[in-house]
């Protein structure tokens, strides 16, 4: 499974590229959409989106007439109570084109991709802000099924 793919929105063809210096044009085309939904990350983002793949992250990037639409940062991995499953930490349609069917076809191509290395569940983490986002996923089919508690470390 490649650690980059880019989709055309069109003809559902990923491009997928192994060579970090291959993808770094690429991840710099999509860096300012992928800070419409994390404006914190990184100065240097395509270093900080490679330190992430060893670990497991995968990113694919949806494209209609050259222009990055939708961004999903994803891995597969195994759970005690749910099994192998793929879990989208980030998923994001540009803001100027929002309802134009790219967020949904980034669902359809994570989920080929989840049936591909046998994962019967693809999972999510979205903000309790989020609402409009919340819609999208009810629309497509997704559950909420637990909560995500957080708290910050305390160190002694």
């Amino acid at each position: 499974m490649s650690a980059f793919a880019r989709i055309d929105f069109r003809t559902a063809e990923a491009l997928t590229l192994n060579d970090p210096a291959a993808r770094r044009p690429l991840l710099l085309e999509g860096e300012a959409l992928h800070r419409q939904l994390r404006p914190a990350l990184e100065a240097d983002y395509p270093a900080h989106i490679e330190r992430l793949f060893p670990d497991g992250a995968r990113l694919a990037q949806v494209v209609d007439e050259g222009e990055v639409r939708a961004i999903a940062l994803w891995r597969v991995f195994e759970t005690t109570y749910c099994g192998w499953r793929l879990e989208i930490e980030d998923l994001v349609s540009d803001e100027a084109h929002r309802s134009k069917g790219y967020g949904a076809a980034m669902l359809r191509w994570l989920d080929s991709q989840a049936a591909a290395v046998g994962c019967p569940t693809t999972t999510l983490i979205s903000g309790t802000h989020r609402t409009r986002a919340h819609r999208f996923y009810f629309r497509e089919g997704y559950a909420i099924t637990a909560f995500h508690f957080v708290r910050p470390t305390t160190v002694p």
